[in-house]
């Protein structure tokens, strides 16, 4: 696994051996050509961030700040790693909490995104449980993006409260959403 493009280009970035499904490098890479340039100030917020991967690529290409939430003890030593290898502490918040309660926390501290990635275990229905609780969170600014990684029996709604669905792409057993905020 390896940084796509941006300040960290090339750069390999360590995994979880067995225990999950990293995005896959060419995803990454047709994620971020689809978002296209413009991430620089952005706030991000990786949900499910696993490795960090798709927070990290961010930041590599211009984002101003990222947090990254991740409950798993294993995957989070493995996203510390990662944000140290890069040097990139000043910019970053690490929450090693659910996702529902790591929104509740946001939306108390007034912290505000207008790029979010939710990249959950495929099966479970996390996707769509982790959009409803999104929808209506405060945490993601108007005109905001949020891109769900998510398997292709994974259902996702087209519009959720203020969040519509503007395009999806499928990579073999792999489906990307994106969704705008319209608040």
């Amino acid at each position: 696994m390896r940084i796509i493009a941006g300040r960290f280009r090339g750069r390999r970035l360590a995994g979880v051996r067995g225990r999950m499904r990293p995005t896959a490098d060419r995803v990454r890479e047709a994620i971020f050509n689809i978002l296209g340039p413009g991430l620089e100030e952005v706030r991000v917020l990786d949900l499910f961030a696993g490795t960090g991967a798709l927070g990290i690529e961010a930041l590599s290409r211009g984002a101003q700040h990222a947090v990254f939430v991740e409950h798993d003890s294993t995957s989070l030593q493995v996203l510390r790693k990662n944000l140290a290898s890069c040097d990139l502490g000043a910019v970053t918040q690490v929450l090693p909490l659910p996702v529902p309660r790591a929104l509740k926390q946001l939306a108390v501290q007034v912290q505000r995104f207008e790029l979010i990635f939710l990249d959950p275990p495929y099966g479970k229905g996390l996707a769509a449980q982790s959009l409803e609780l999104l929808a209506p969170s405060p945490v993601l600014r108007a005109g905001g993006r949020v891109v769900v990684e998510h398997g292709i029996h994974d259902l996702v709604p087209e519009i959720i409260g203020s969040l519509i669905q503007a395009e999806q792409r499928r990579y073999g057993d792999t489906l990307v959403s994106f969704y705008l905020s319209v608040r």
